[in-house]
């Protein structure tokens, strides 16, 4: 990890792979300008190294140009581009080749294809190091990607954080003080609710409960509440939507909190998706779904036992255990393997103390945080 003036800053892109981007961009622009005499237009300040890189590699004759543009103020771009510095050579008839460190709103690139149009270049293509195409908006094609990105801020070869990082000969990214958001799991009588108490106290976490949730709403008469009792009475599922809906208010109410524990939700794969691109929204993402795995017949014995003091009818017959048992496993199989394939998933050994499993827990907690 480096700092740069108040930011702190992770590794991210290693000068290896910045190297096979550039000798893939160069590759292509040498196979599309065989046999001509292109006009390199270097993007500066950012562009310089990249330029250089691929300059080196083109196999025939060229000429370079450079224009300063400027679309950014600290970790943030402004939307106004000013050029600082004017072409020096006329671009009439002639082919150009503009280079860019990092694409992402489309601005700079947006006025320099105007500057182009309006030199009367015979053809021009656009290529950039990096490329953010969750920010990308406008319609002009970027013809040479180096390496494709998300939308985290960057420093490193090129790229600046006021002033700082430029010469950096890999890329790091915005280290931010990430949220934990945990997607709790346990089949009934693994002992869940008593863990999330503790696991949100311990870590200050919100404990988001669906049933909670749907509660709350009903019994206060909130639009979303008289919405979802509207199915409820009809005896039919509320919709996802009105669920998420739910959901995001309460994760609006504390998005400045350390995080979240998600109980009863999701349960489907589109809930999964809903609620990962509801914490997007919000700049955050799930963490990790943690499972905790207790073997049927120790669950049916914990339950019938639960069952001779909670006075609840589906803790006192063992049929009707098995039978939300193997719901529960139903439900989560396909929510495990959407998990994994993300390297989020974490089965837990739920058998123990409430104490050792307490531990466990934290092991993984501590780990992804």
């Amino acid at each position: 990890m480096i700092q740069l003036h108040d930011l702190k800053f992770t590794p991210f892109i290693s000068e290896a792979e910045i190297n096979a981007g550039i000798e893939r961009v160069a590759a292509q622009i040498n196979t599309d300008f065989e046999g001509e005499t292109p006009v390199f237009l270097g993007v500066l300040n950012g562009a310089f190294l990249f330029a250089a890189e691929v300059i080196k590699r083109f196999q025939g004759d060229c000429e370079v140009n450079f224009v300063k543009m400027s679309s950014y103020e600290g970790t943030g771009t402004t939307g106004v581009v000013n050029s600082l510095m004017g072409l020096t050579q006329p671009l009439k008839g002639r082919s150009v080749v503009v280079i860019e460190d990092i694409v992402d709103t489309g601005n700079t690139i947006e006025s320099i294809a105007k500057i182009l149009k309006a030199e009367g270049v015979k053809r021009y293509k656009i290529a950039t190091l990096f490329y953010k195409p969750g920010s990308y908006k406008k319609s002009l094609p970027v013809d040479y990607i180096g390496i494709e990105i998300p939308n985290d801020f960057i420093v490193g070869y090129g790229l600046d954080y006021d002033g700082l990082g430029r010469n950096l000969t890999q890329v790091y990214k915005l280290k931010v003080d990430k949220m934990t958001n945990i997607v709790l799991f346990g089949p009934p009588g693994a002992g869940k609710g008593t863990q999330a108490t503790i696991l949100k106290d311990t870590y200050e976490l919100k404990h988001i409960s669906t049933g909670d949730v749907f509660r709350y709403n009903i019994k206060n008469q909130t639009e979303l509440g008289m919405m979802a009792k509207s199915f409820m009475d009809k005896g039919q599922l509320v919709p996802d939507e009105v669920t998420i809906d739910m959901l995001r208010a309460e994760v609006k109410k504390n998005i400045d909190g350390k995080g979240f524990i998600f109980d009863g939700f999701p349960r489907t794969v589109a809930q999964a998706e809903a609620l990962e691109e509801l914490l997007k929204t919000e700049g955050t993402e799930v963490s990790a779904m943690i499972a905790l795995e207790v073997e049927d017949d120790l669950l049916v014995q914990r339950l019938l036992e639960r069952g001779k003091t909670s006075g609840r009818p589906d803790d006192a017959n063992e049929a009707v255990i098995r039978e939300r048992i193997k719901v529960y496993y139903e439900e989560t199989a396909i929510l495990k393997q959407f998990y994994l394939k993300e390297n989020k998933y974490y089965g837990i050994n739920g058998v123990g103390s409430i104490e050792e499993i307490t531990q466990r827990l934290k092991e993984v907690i501590d780990e992804i945080q």
